[in-house]
């Protein structure tokens, strides 16, 4: 691309400086550009949604099983700072057990049913909510709702 043979004069030689700022400016511009679309794959929303589907968790759940592992020890935690808070050591001590053994014992597939459970609860009271608006004639998309 270096073809100087057609300047000639002054203006040709100024009108190839701006055609190679123009190309210089698109260049940095698609360079910019490419580089923010390469270093957007690698953050972390982009890594989980690449990695953490439902299928790649439940694999990886069925090998090592993490879900079991963690509601092992999480649970009686959890129990035991809330439920059992005032309860002696002994009490405390027996629900950990019981809570680490029933916490092993859960994998992802029945803490995806749990969870679908308890959503579905909430879902239905707003189901029925809607039904009660329509039933007494007011739709639900109006301000009362």
């Amino acid at each position: 691309m270096r073809s100087y043979k057609d300047i000639r004069n002054l203006e040709d030689l100024q009108a190839r400086k701006l055609e190679l700022k123009v190309e210089y400016t698109l260049k940095q511009n698609m360079l910019k550009t490419d580089t923010k679309t390469f270093f957007k794959q690698f953050t972390l929303s982009a890594l989980i949604k690449k990695y953490a589907t439902p299928n790649n968790l439940f694999k990886a759940d069925e090998k090592l099983n993490i879900s079991g592992t963690a509601m092992s020890l999480l649970l009686p935690m959890v129990m035991n700072k809330t439920l059992f808070r005032g309860a002696g050591f002994l009490t405390k001590a027996a629900v950990g057990f019981v809570s680490g053994k029933v916490g092993k014992s859960l994998d992802a597939e029945h803490l995806s049913a749990i969870f679908n459970s308890v959503k579905g609860w909430f879902g239905k009271r707003k189901e029925q909510k809607q039904k009660k608006f329509i039933d007494y004639g007011i739709p639900p998309d109006s301000e009362t709702y």
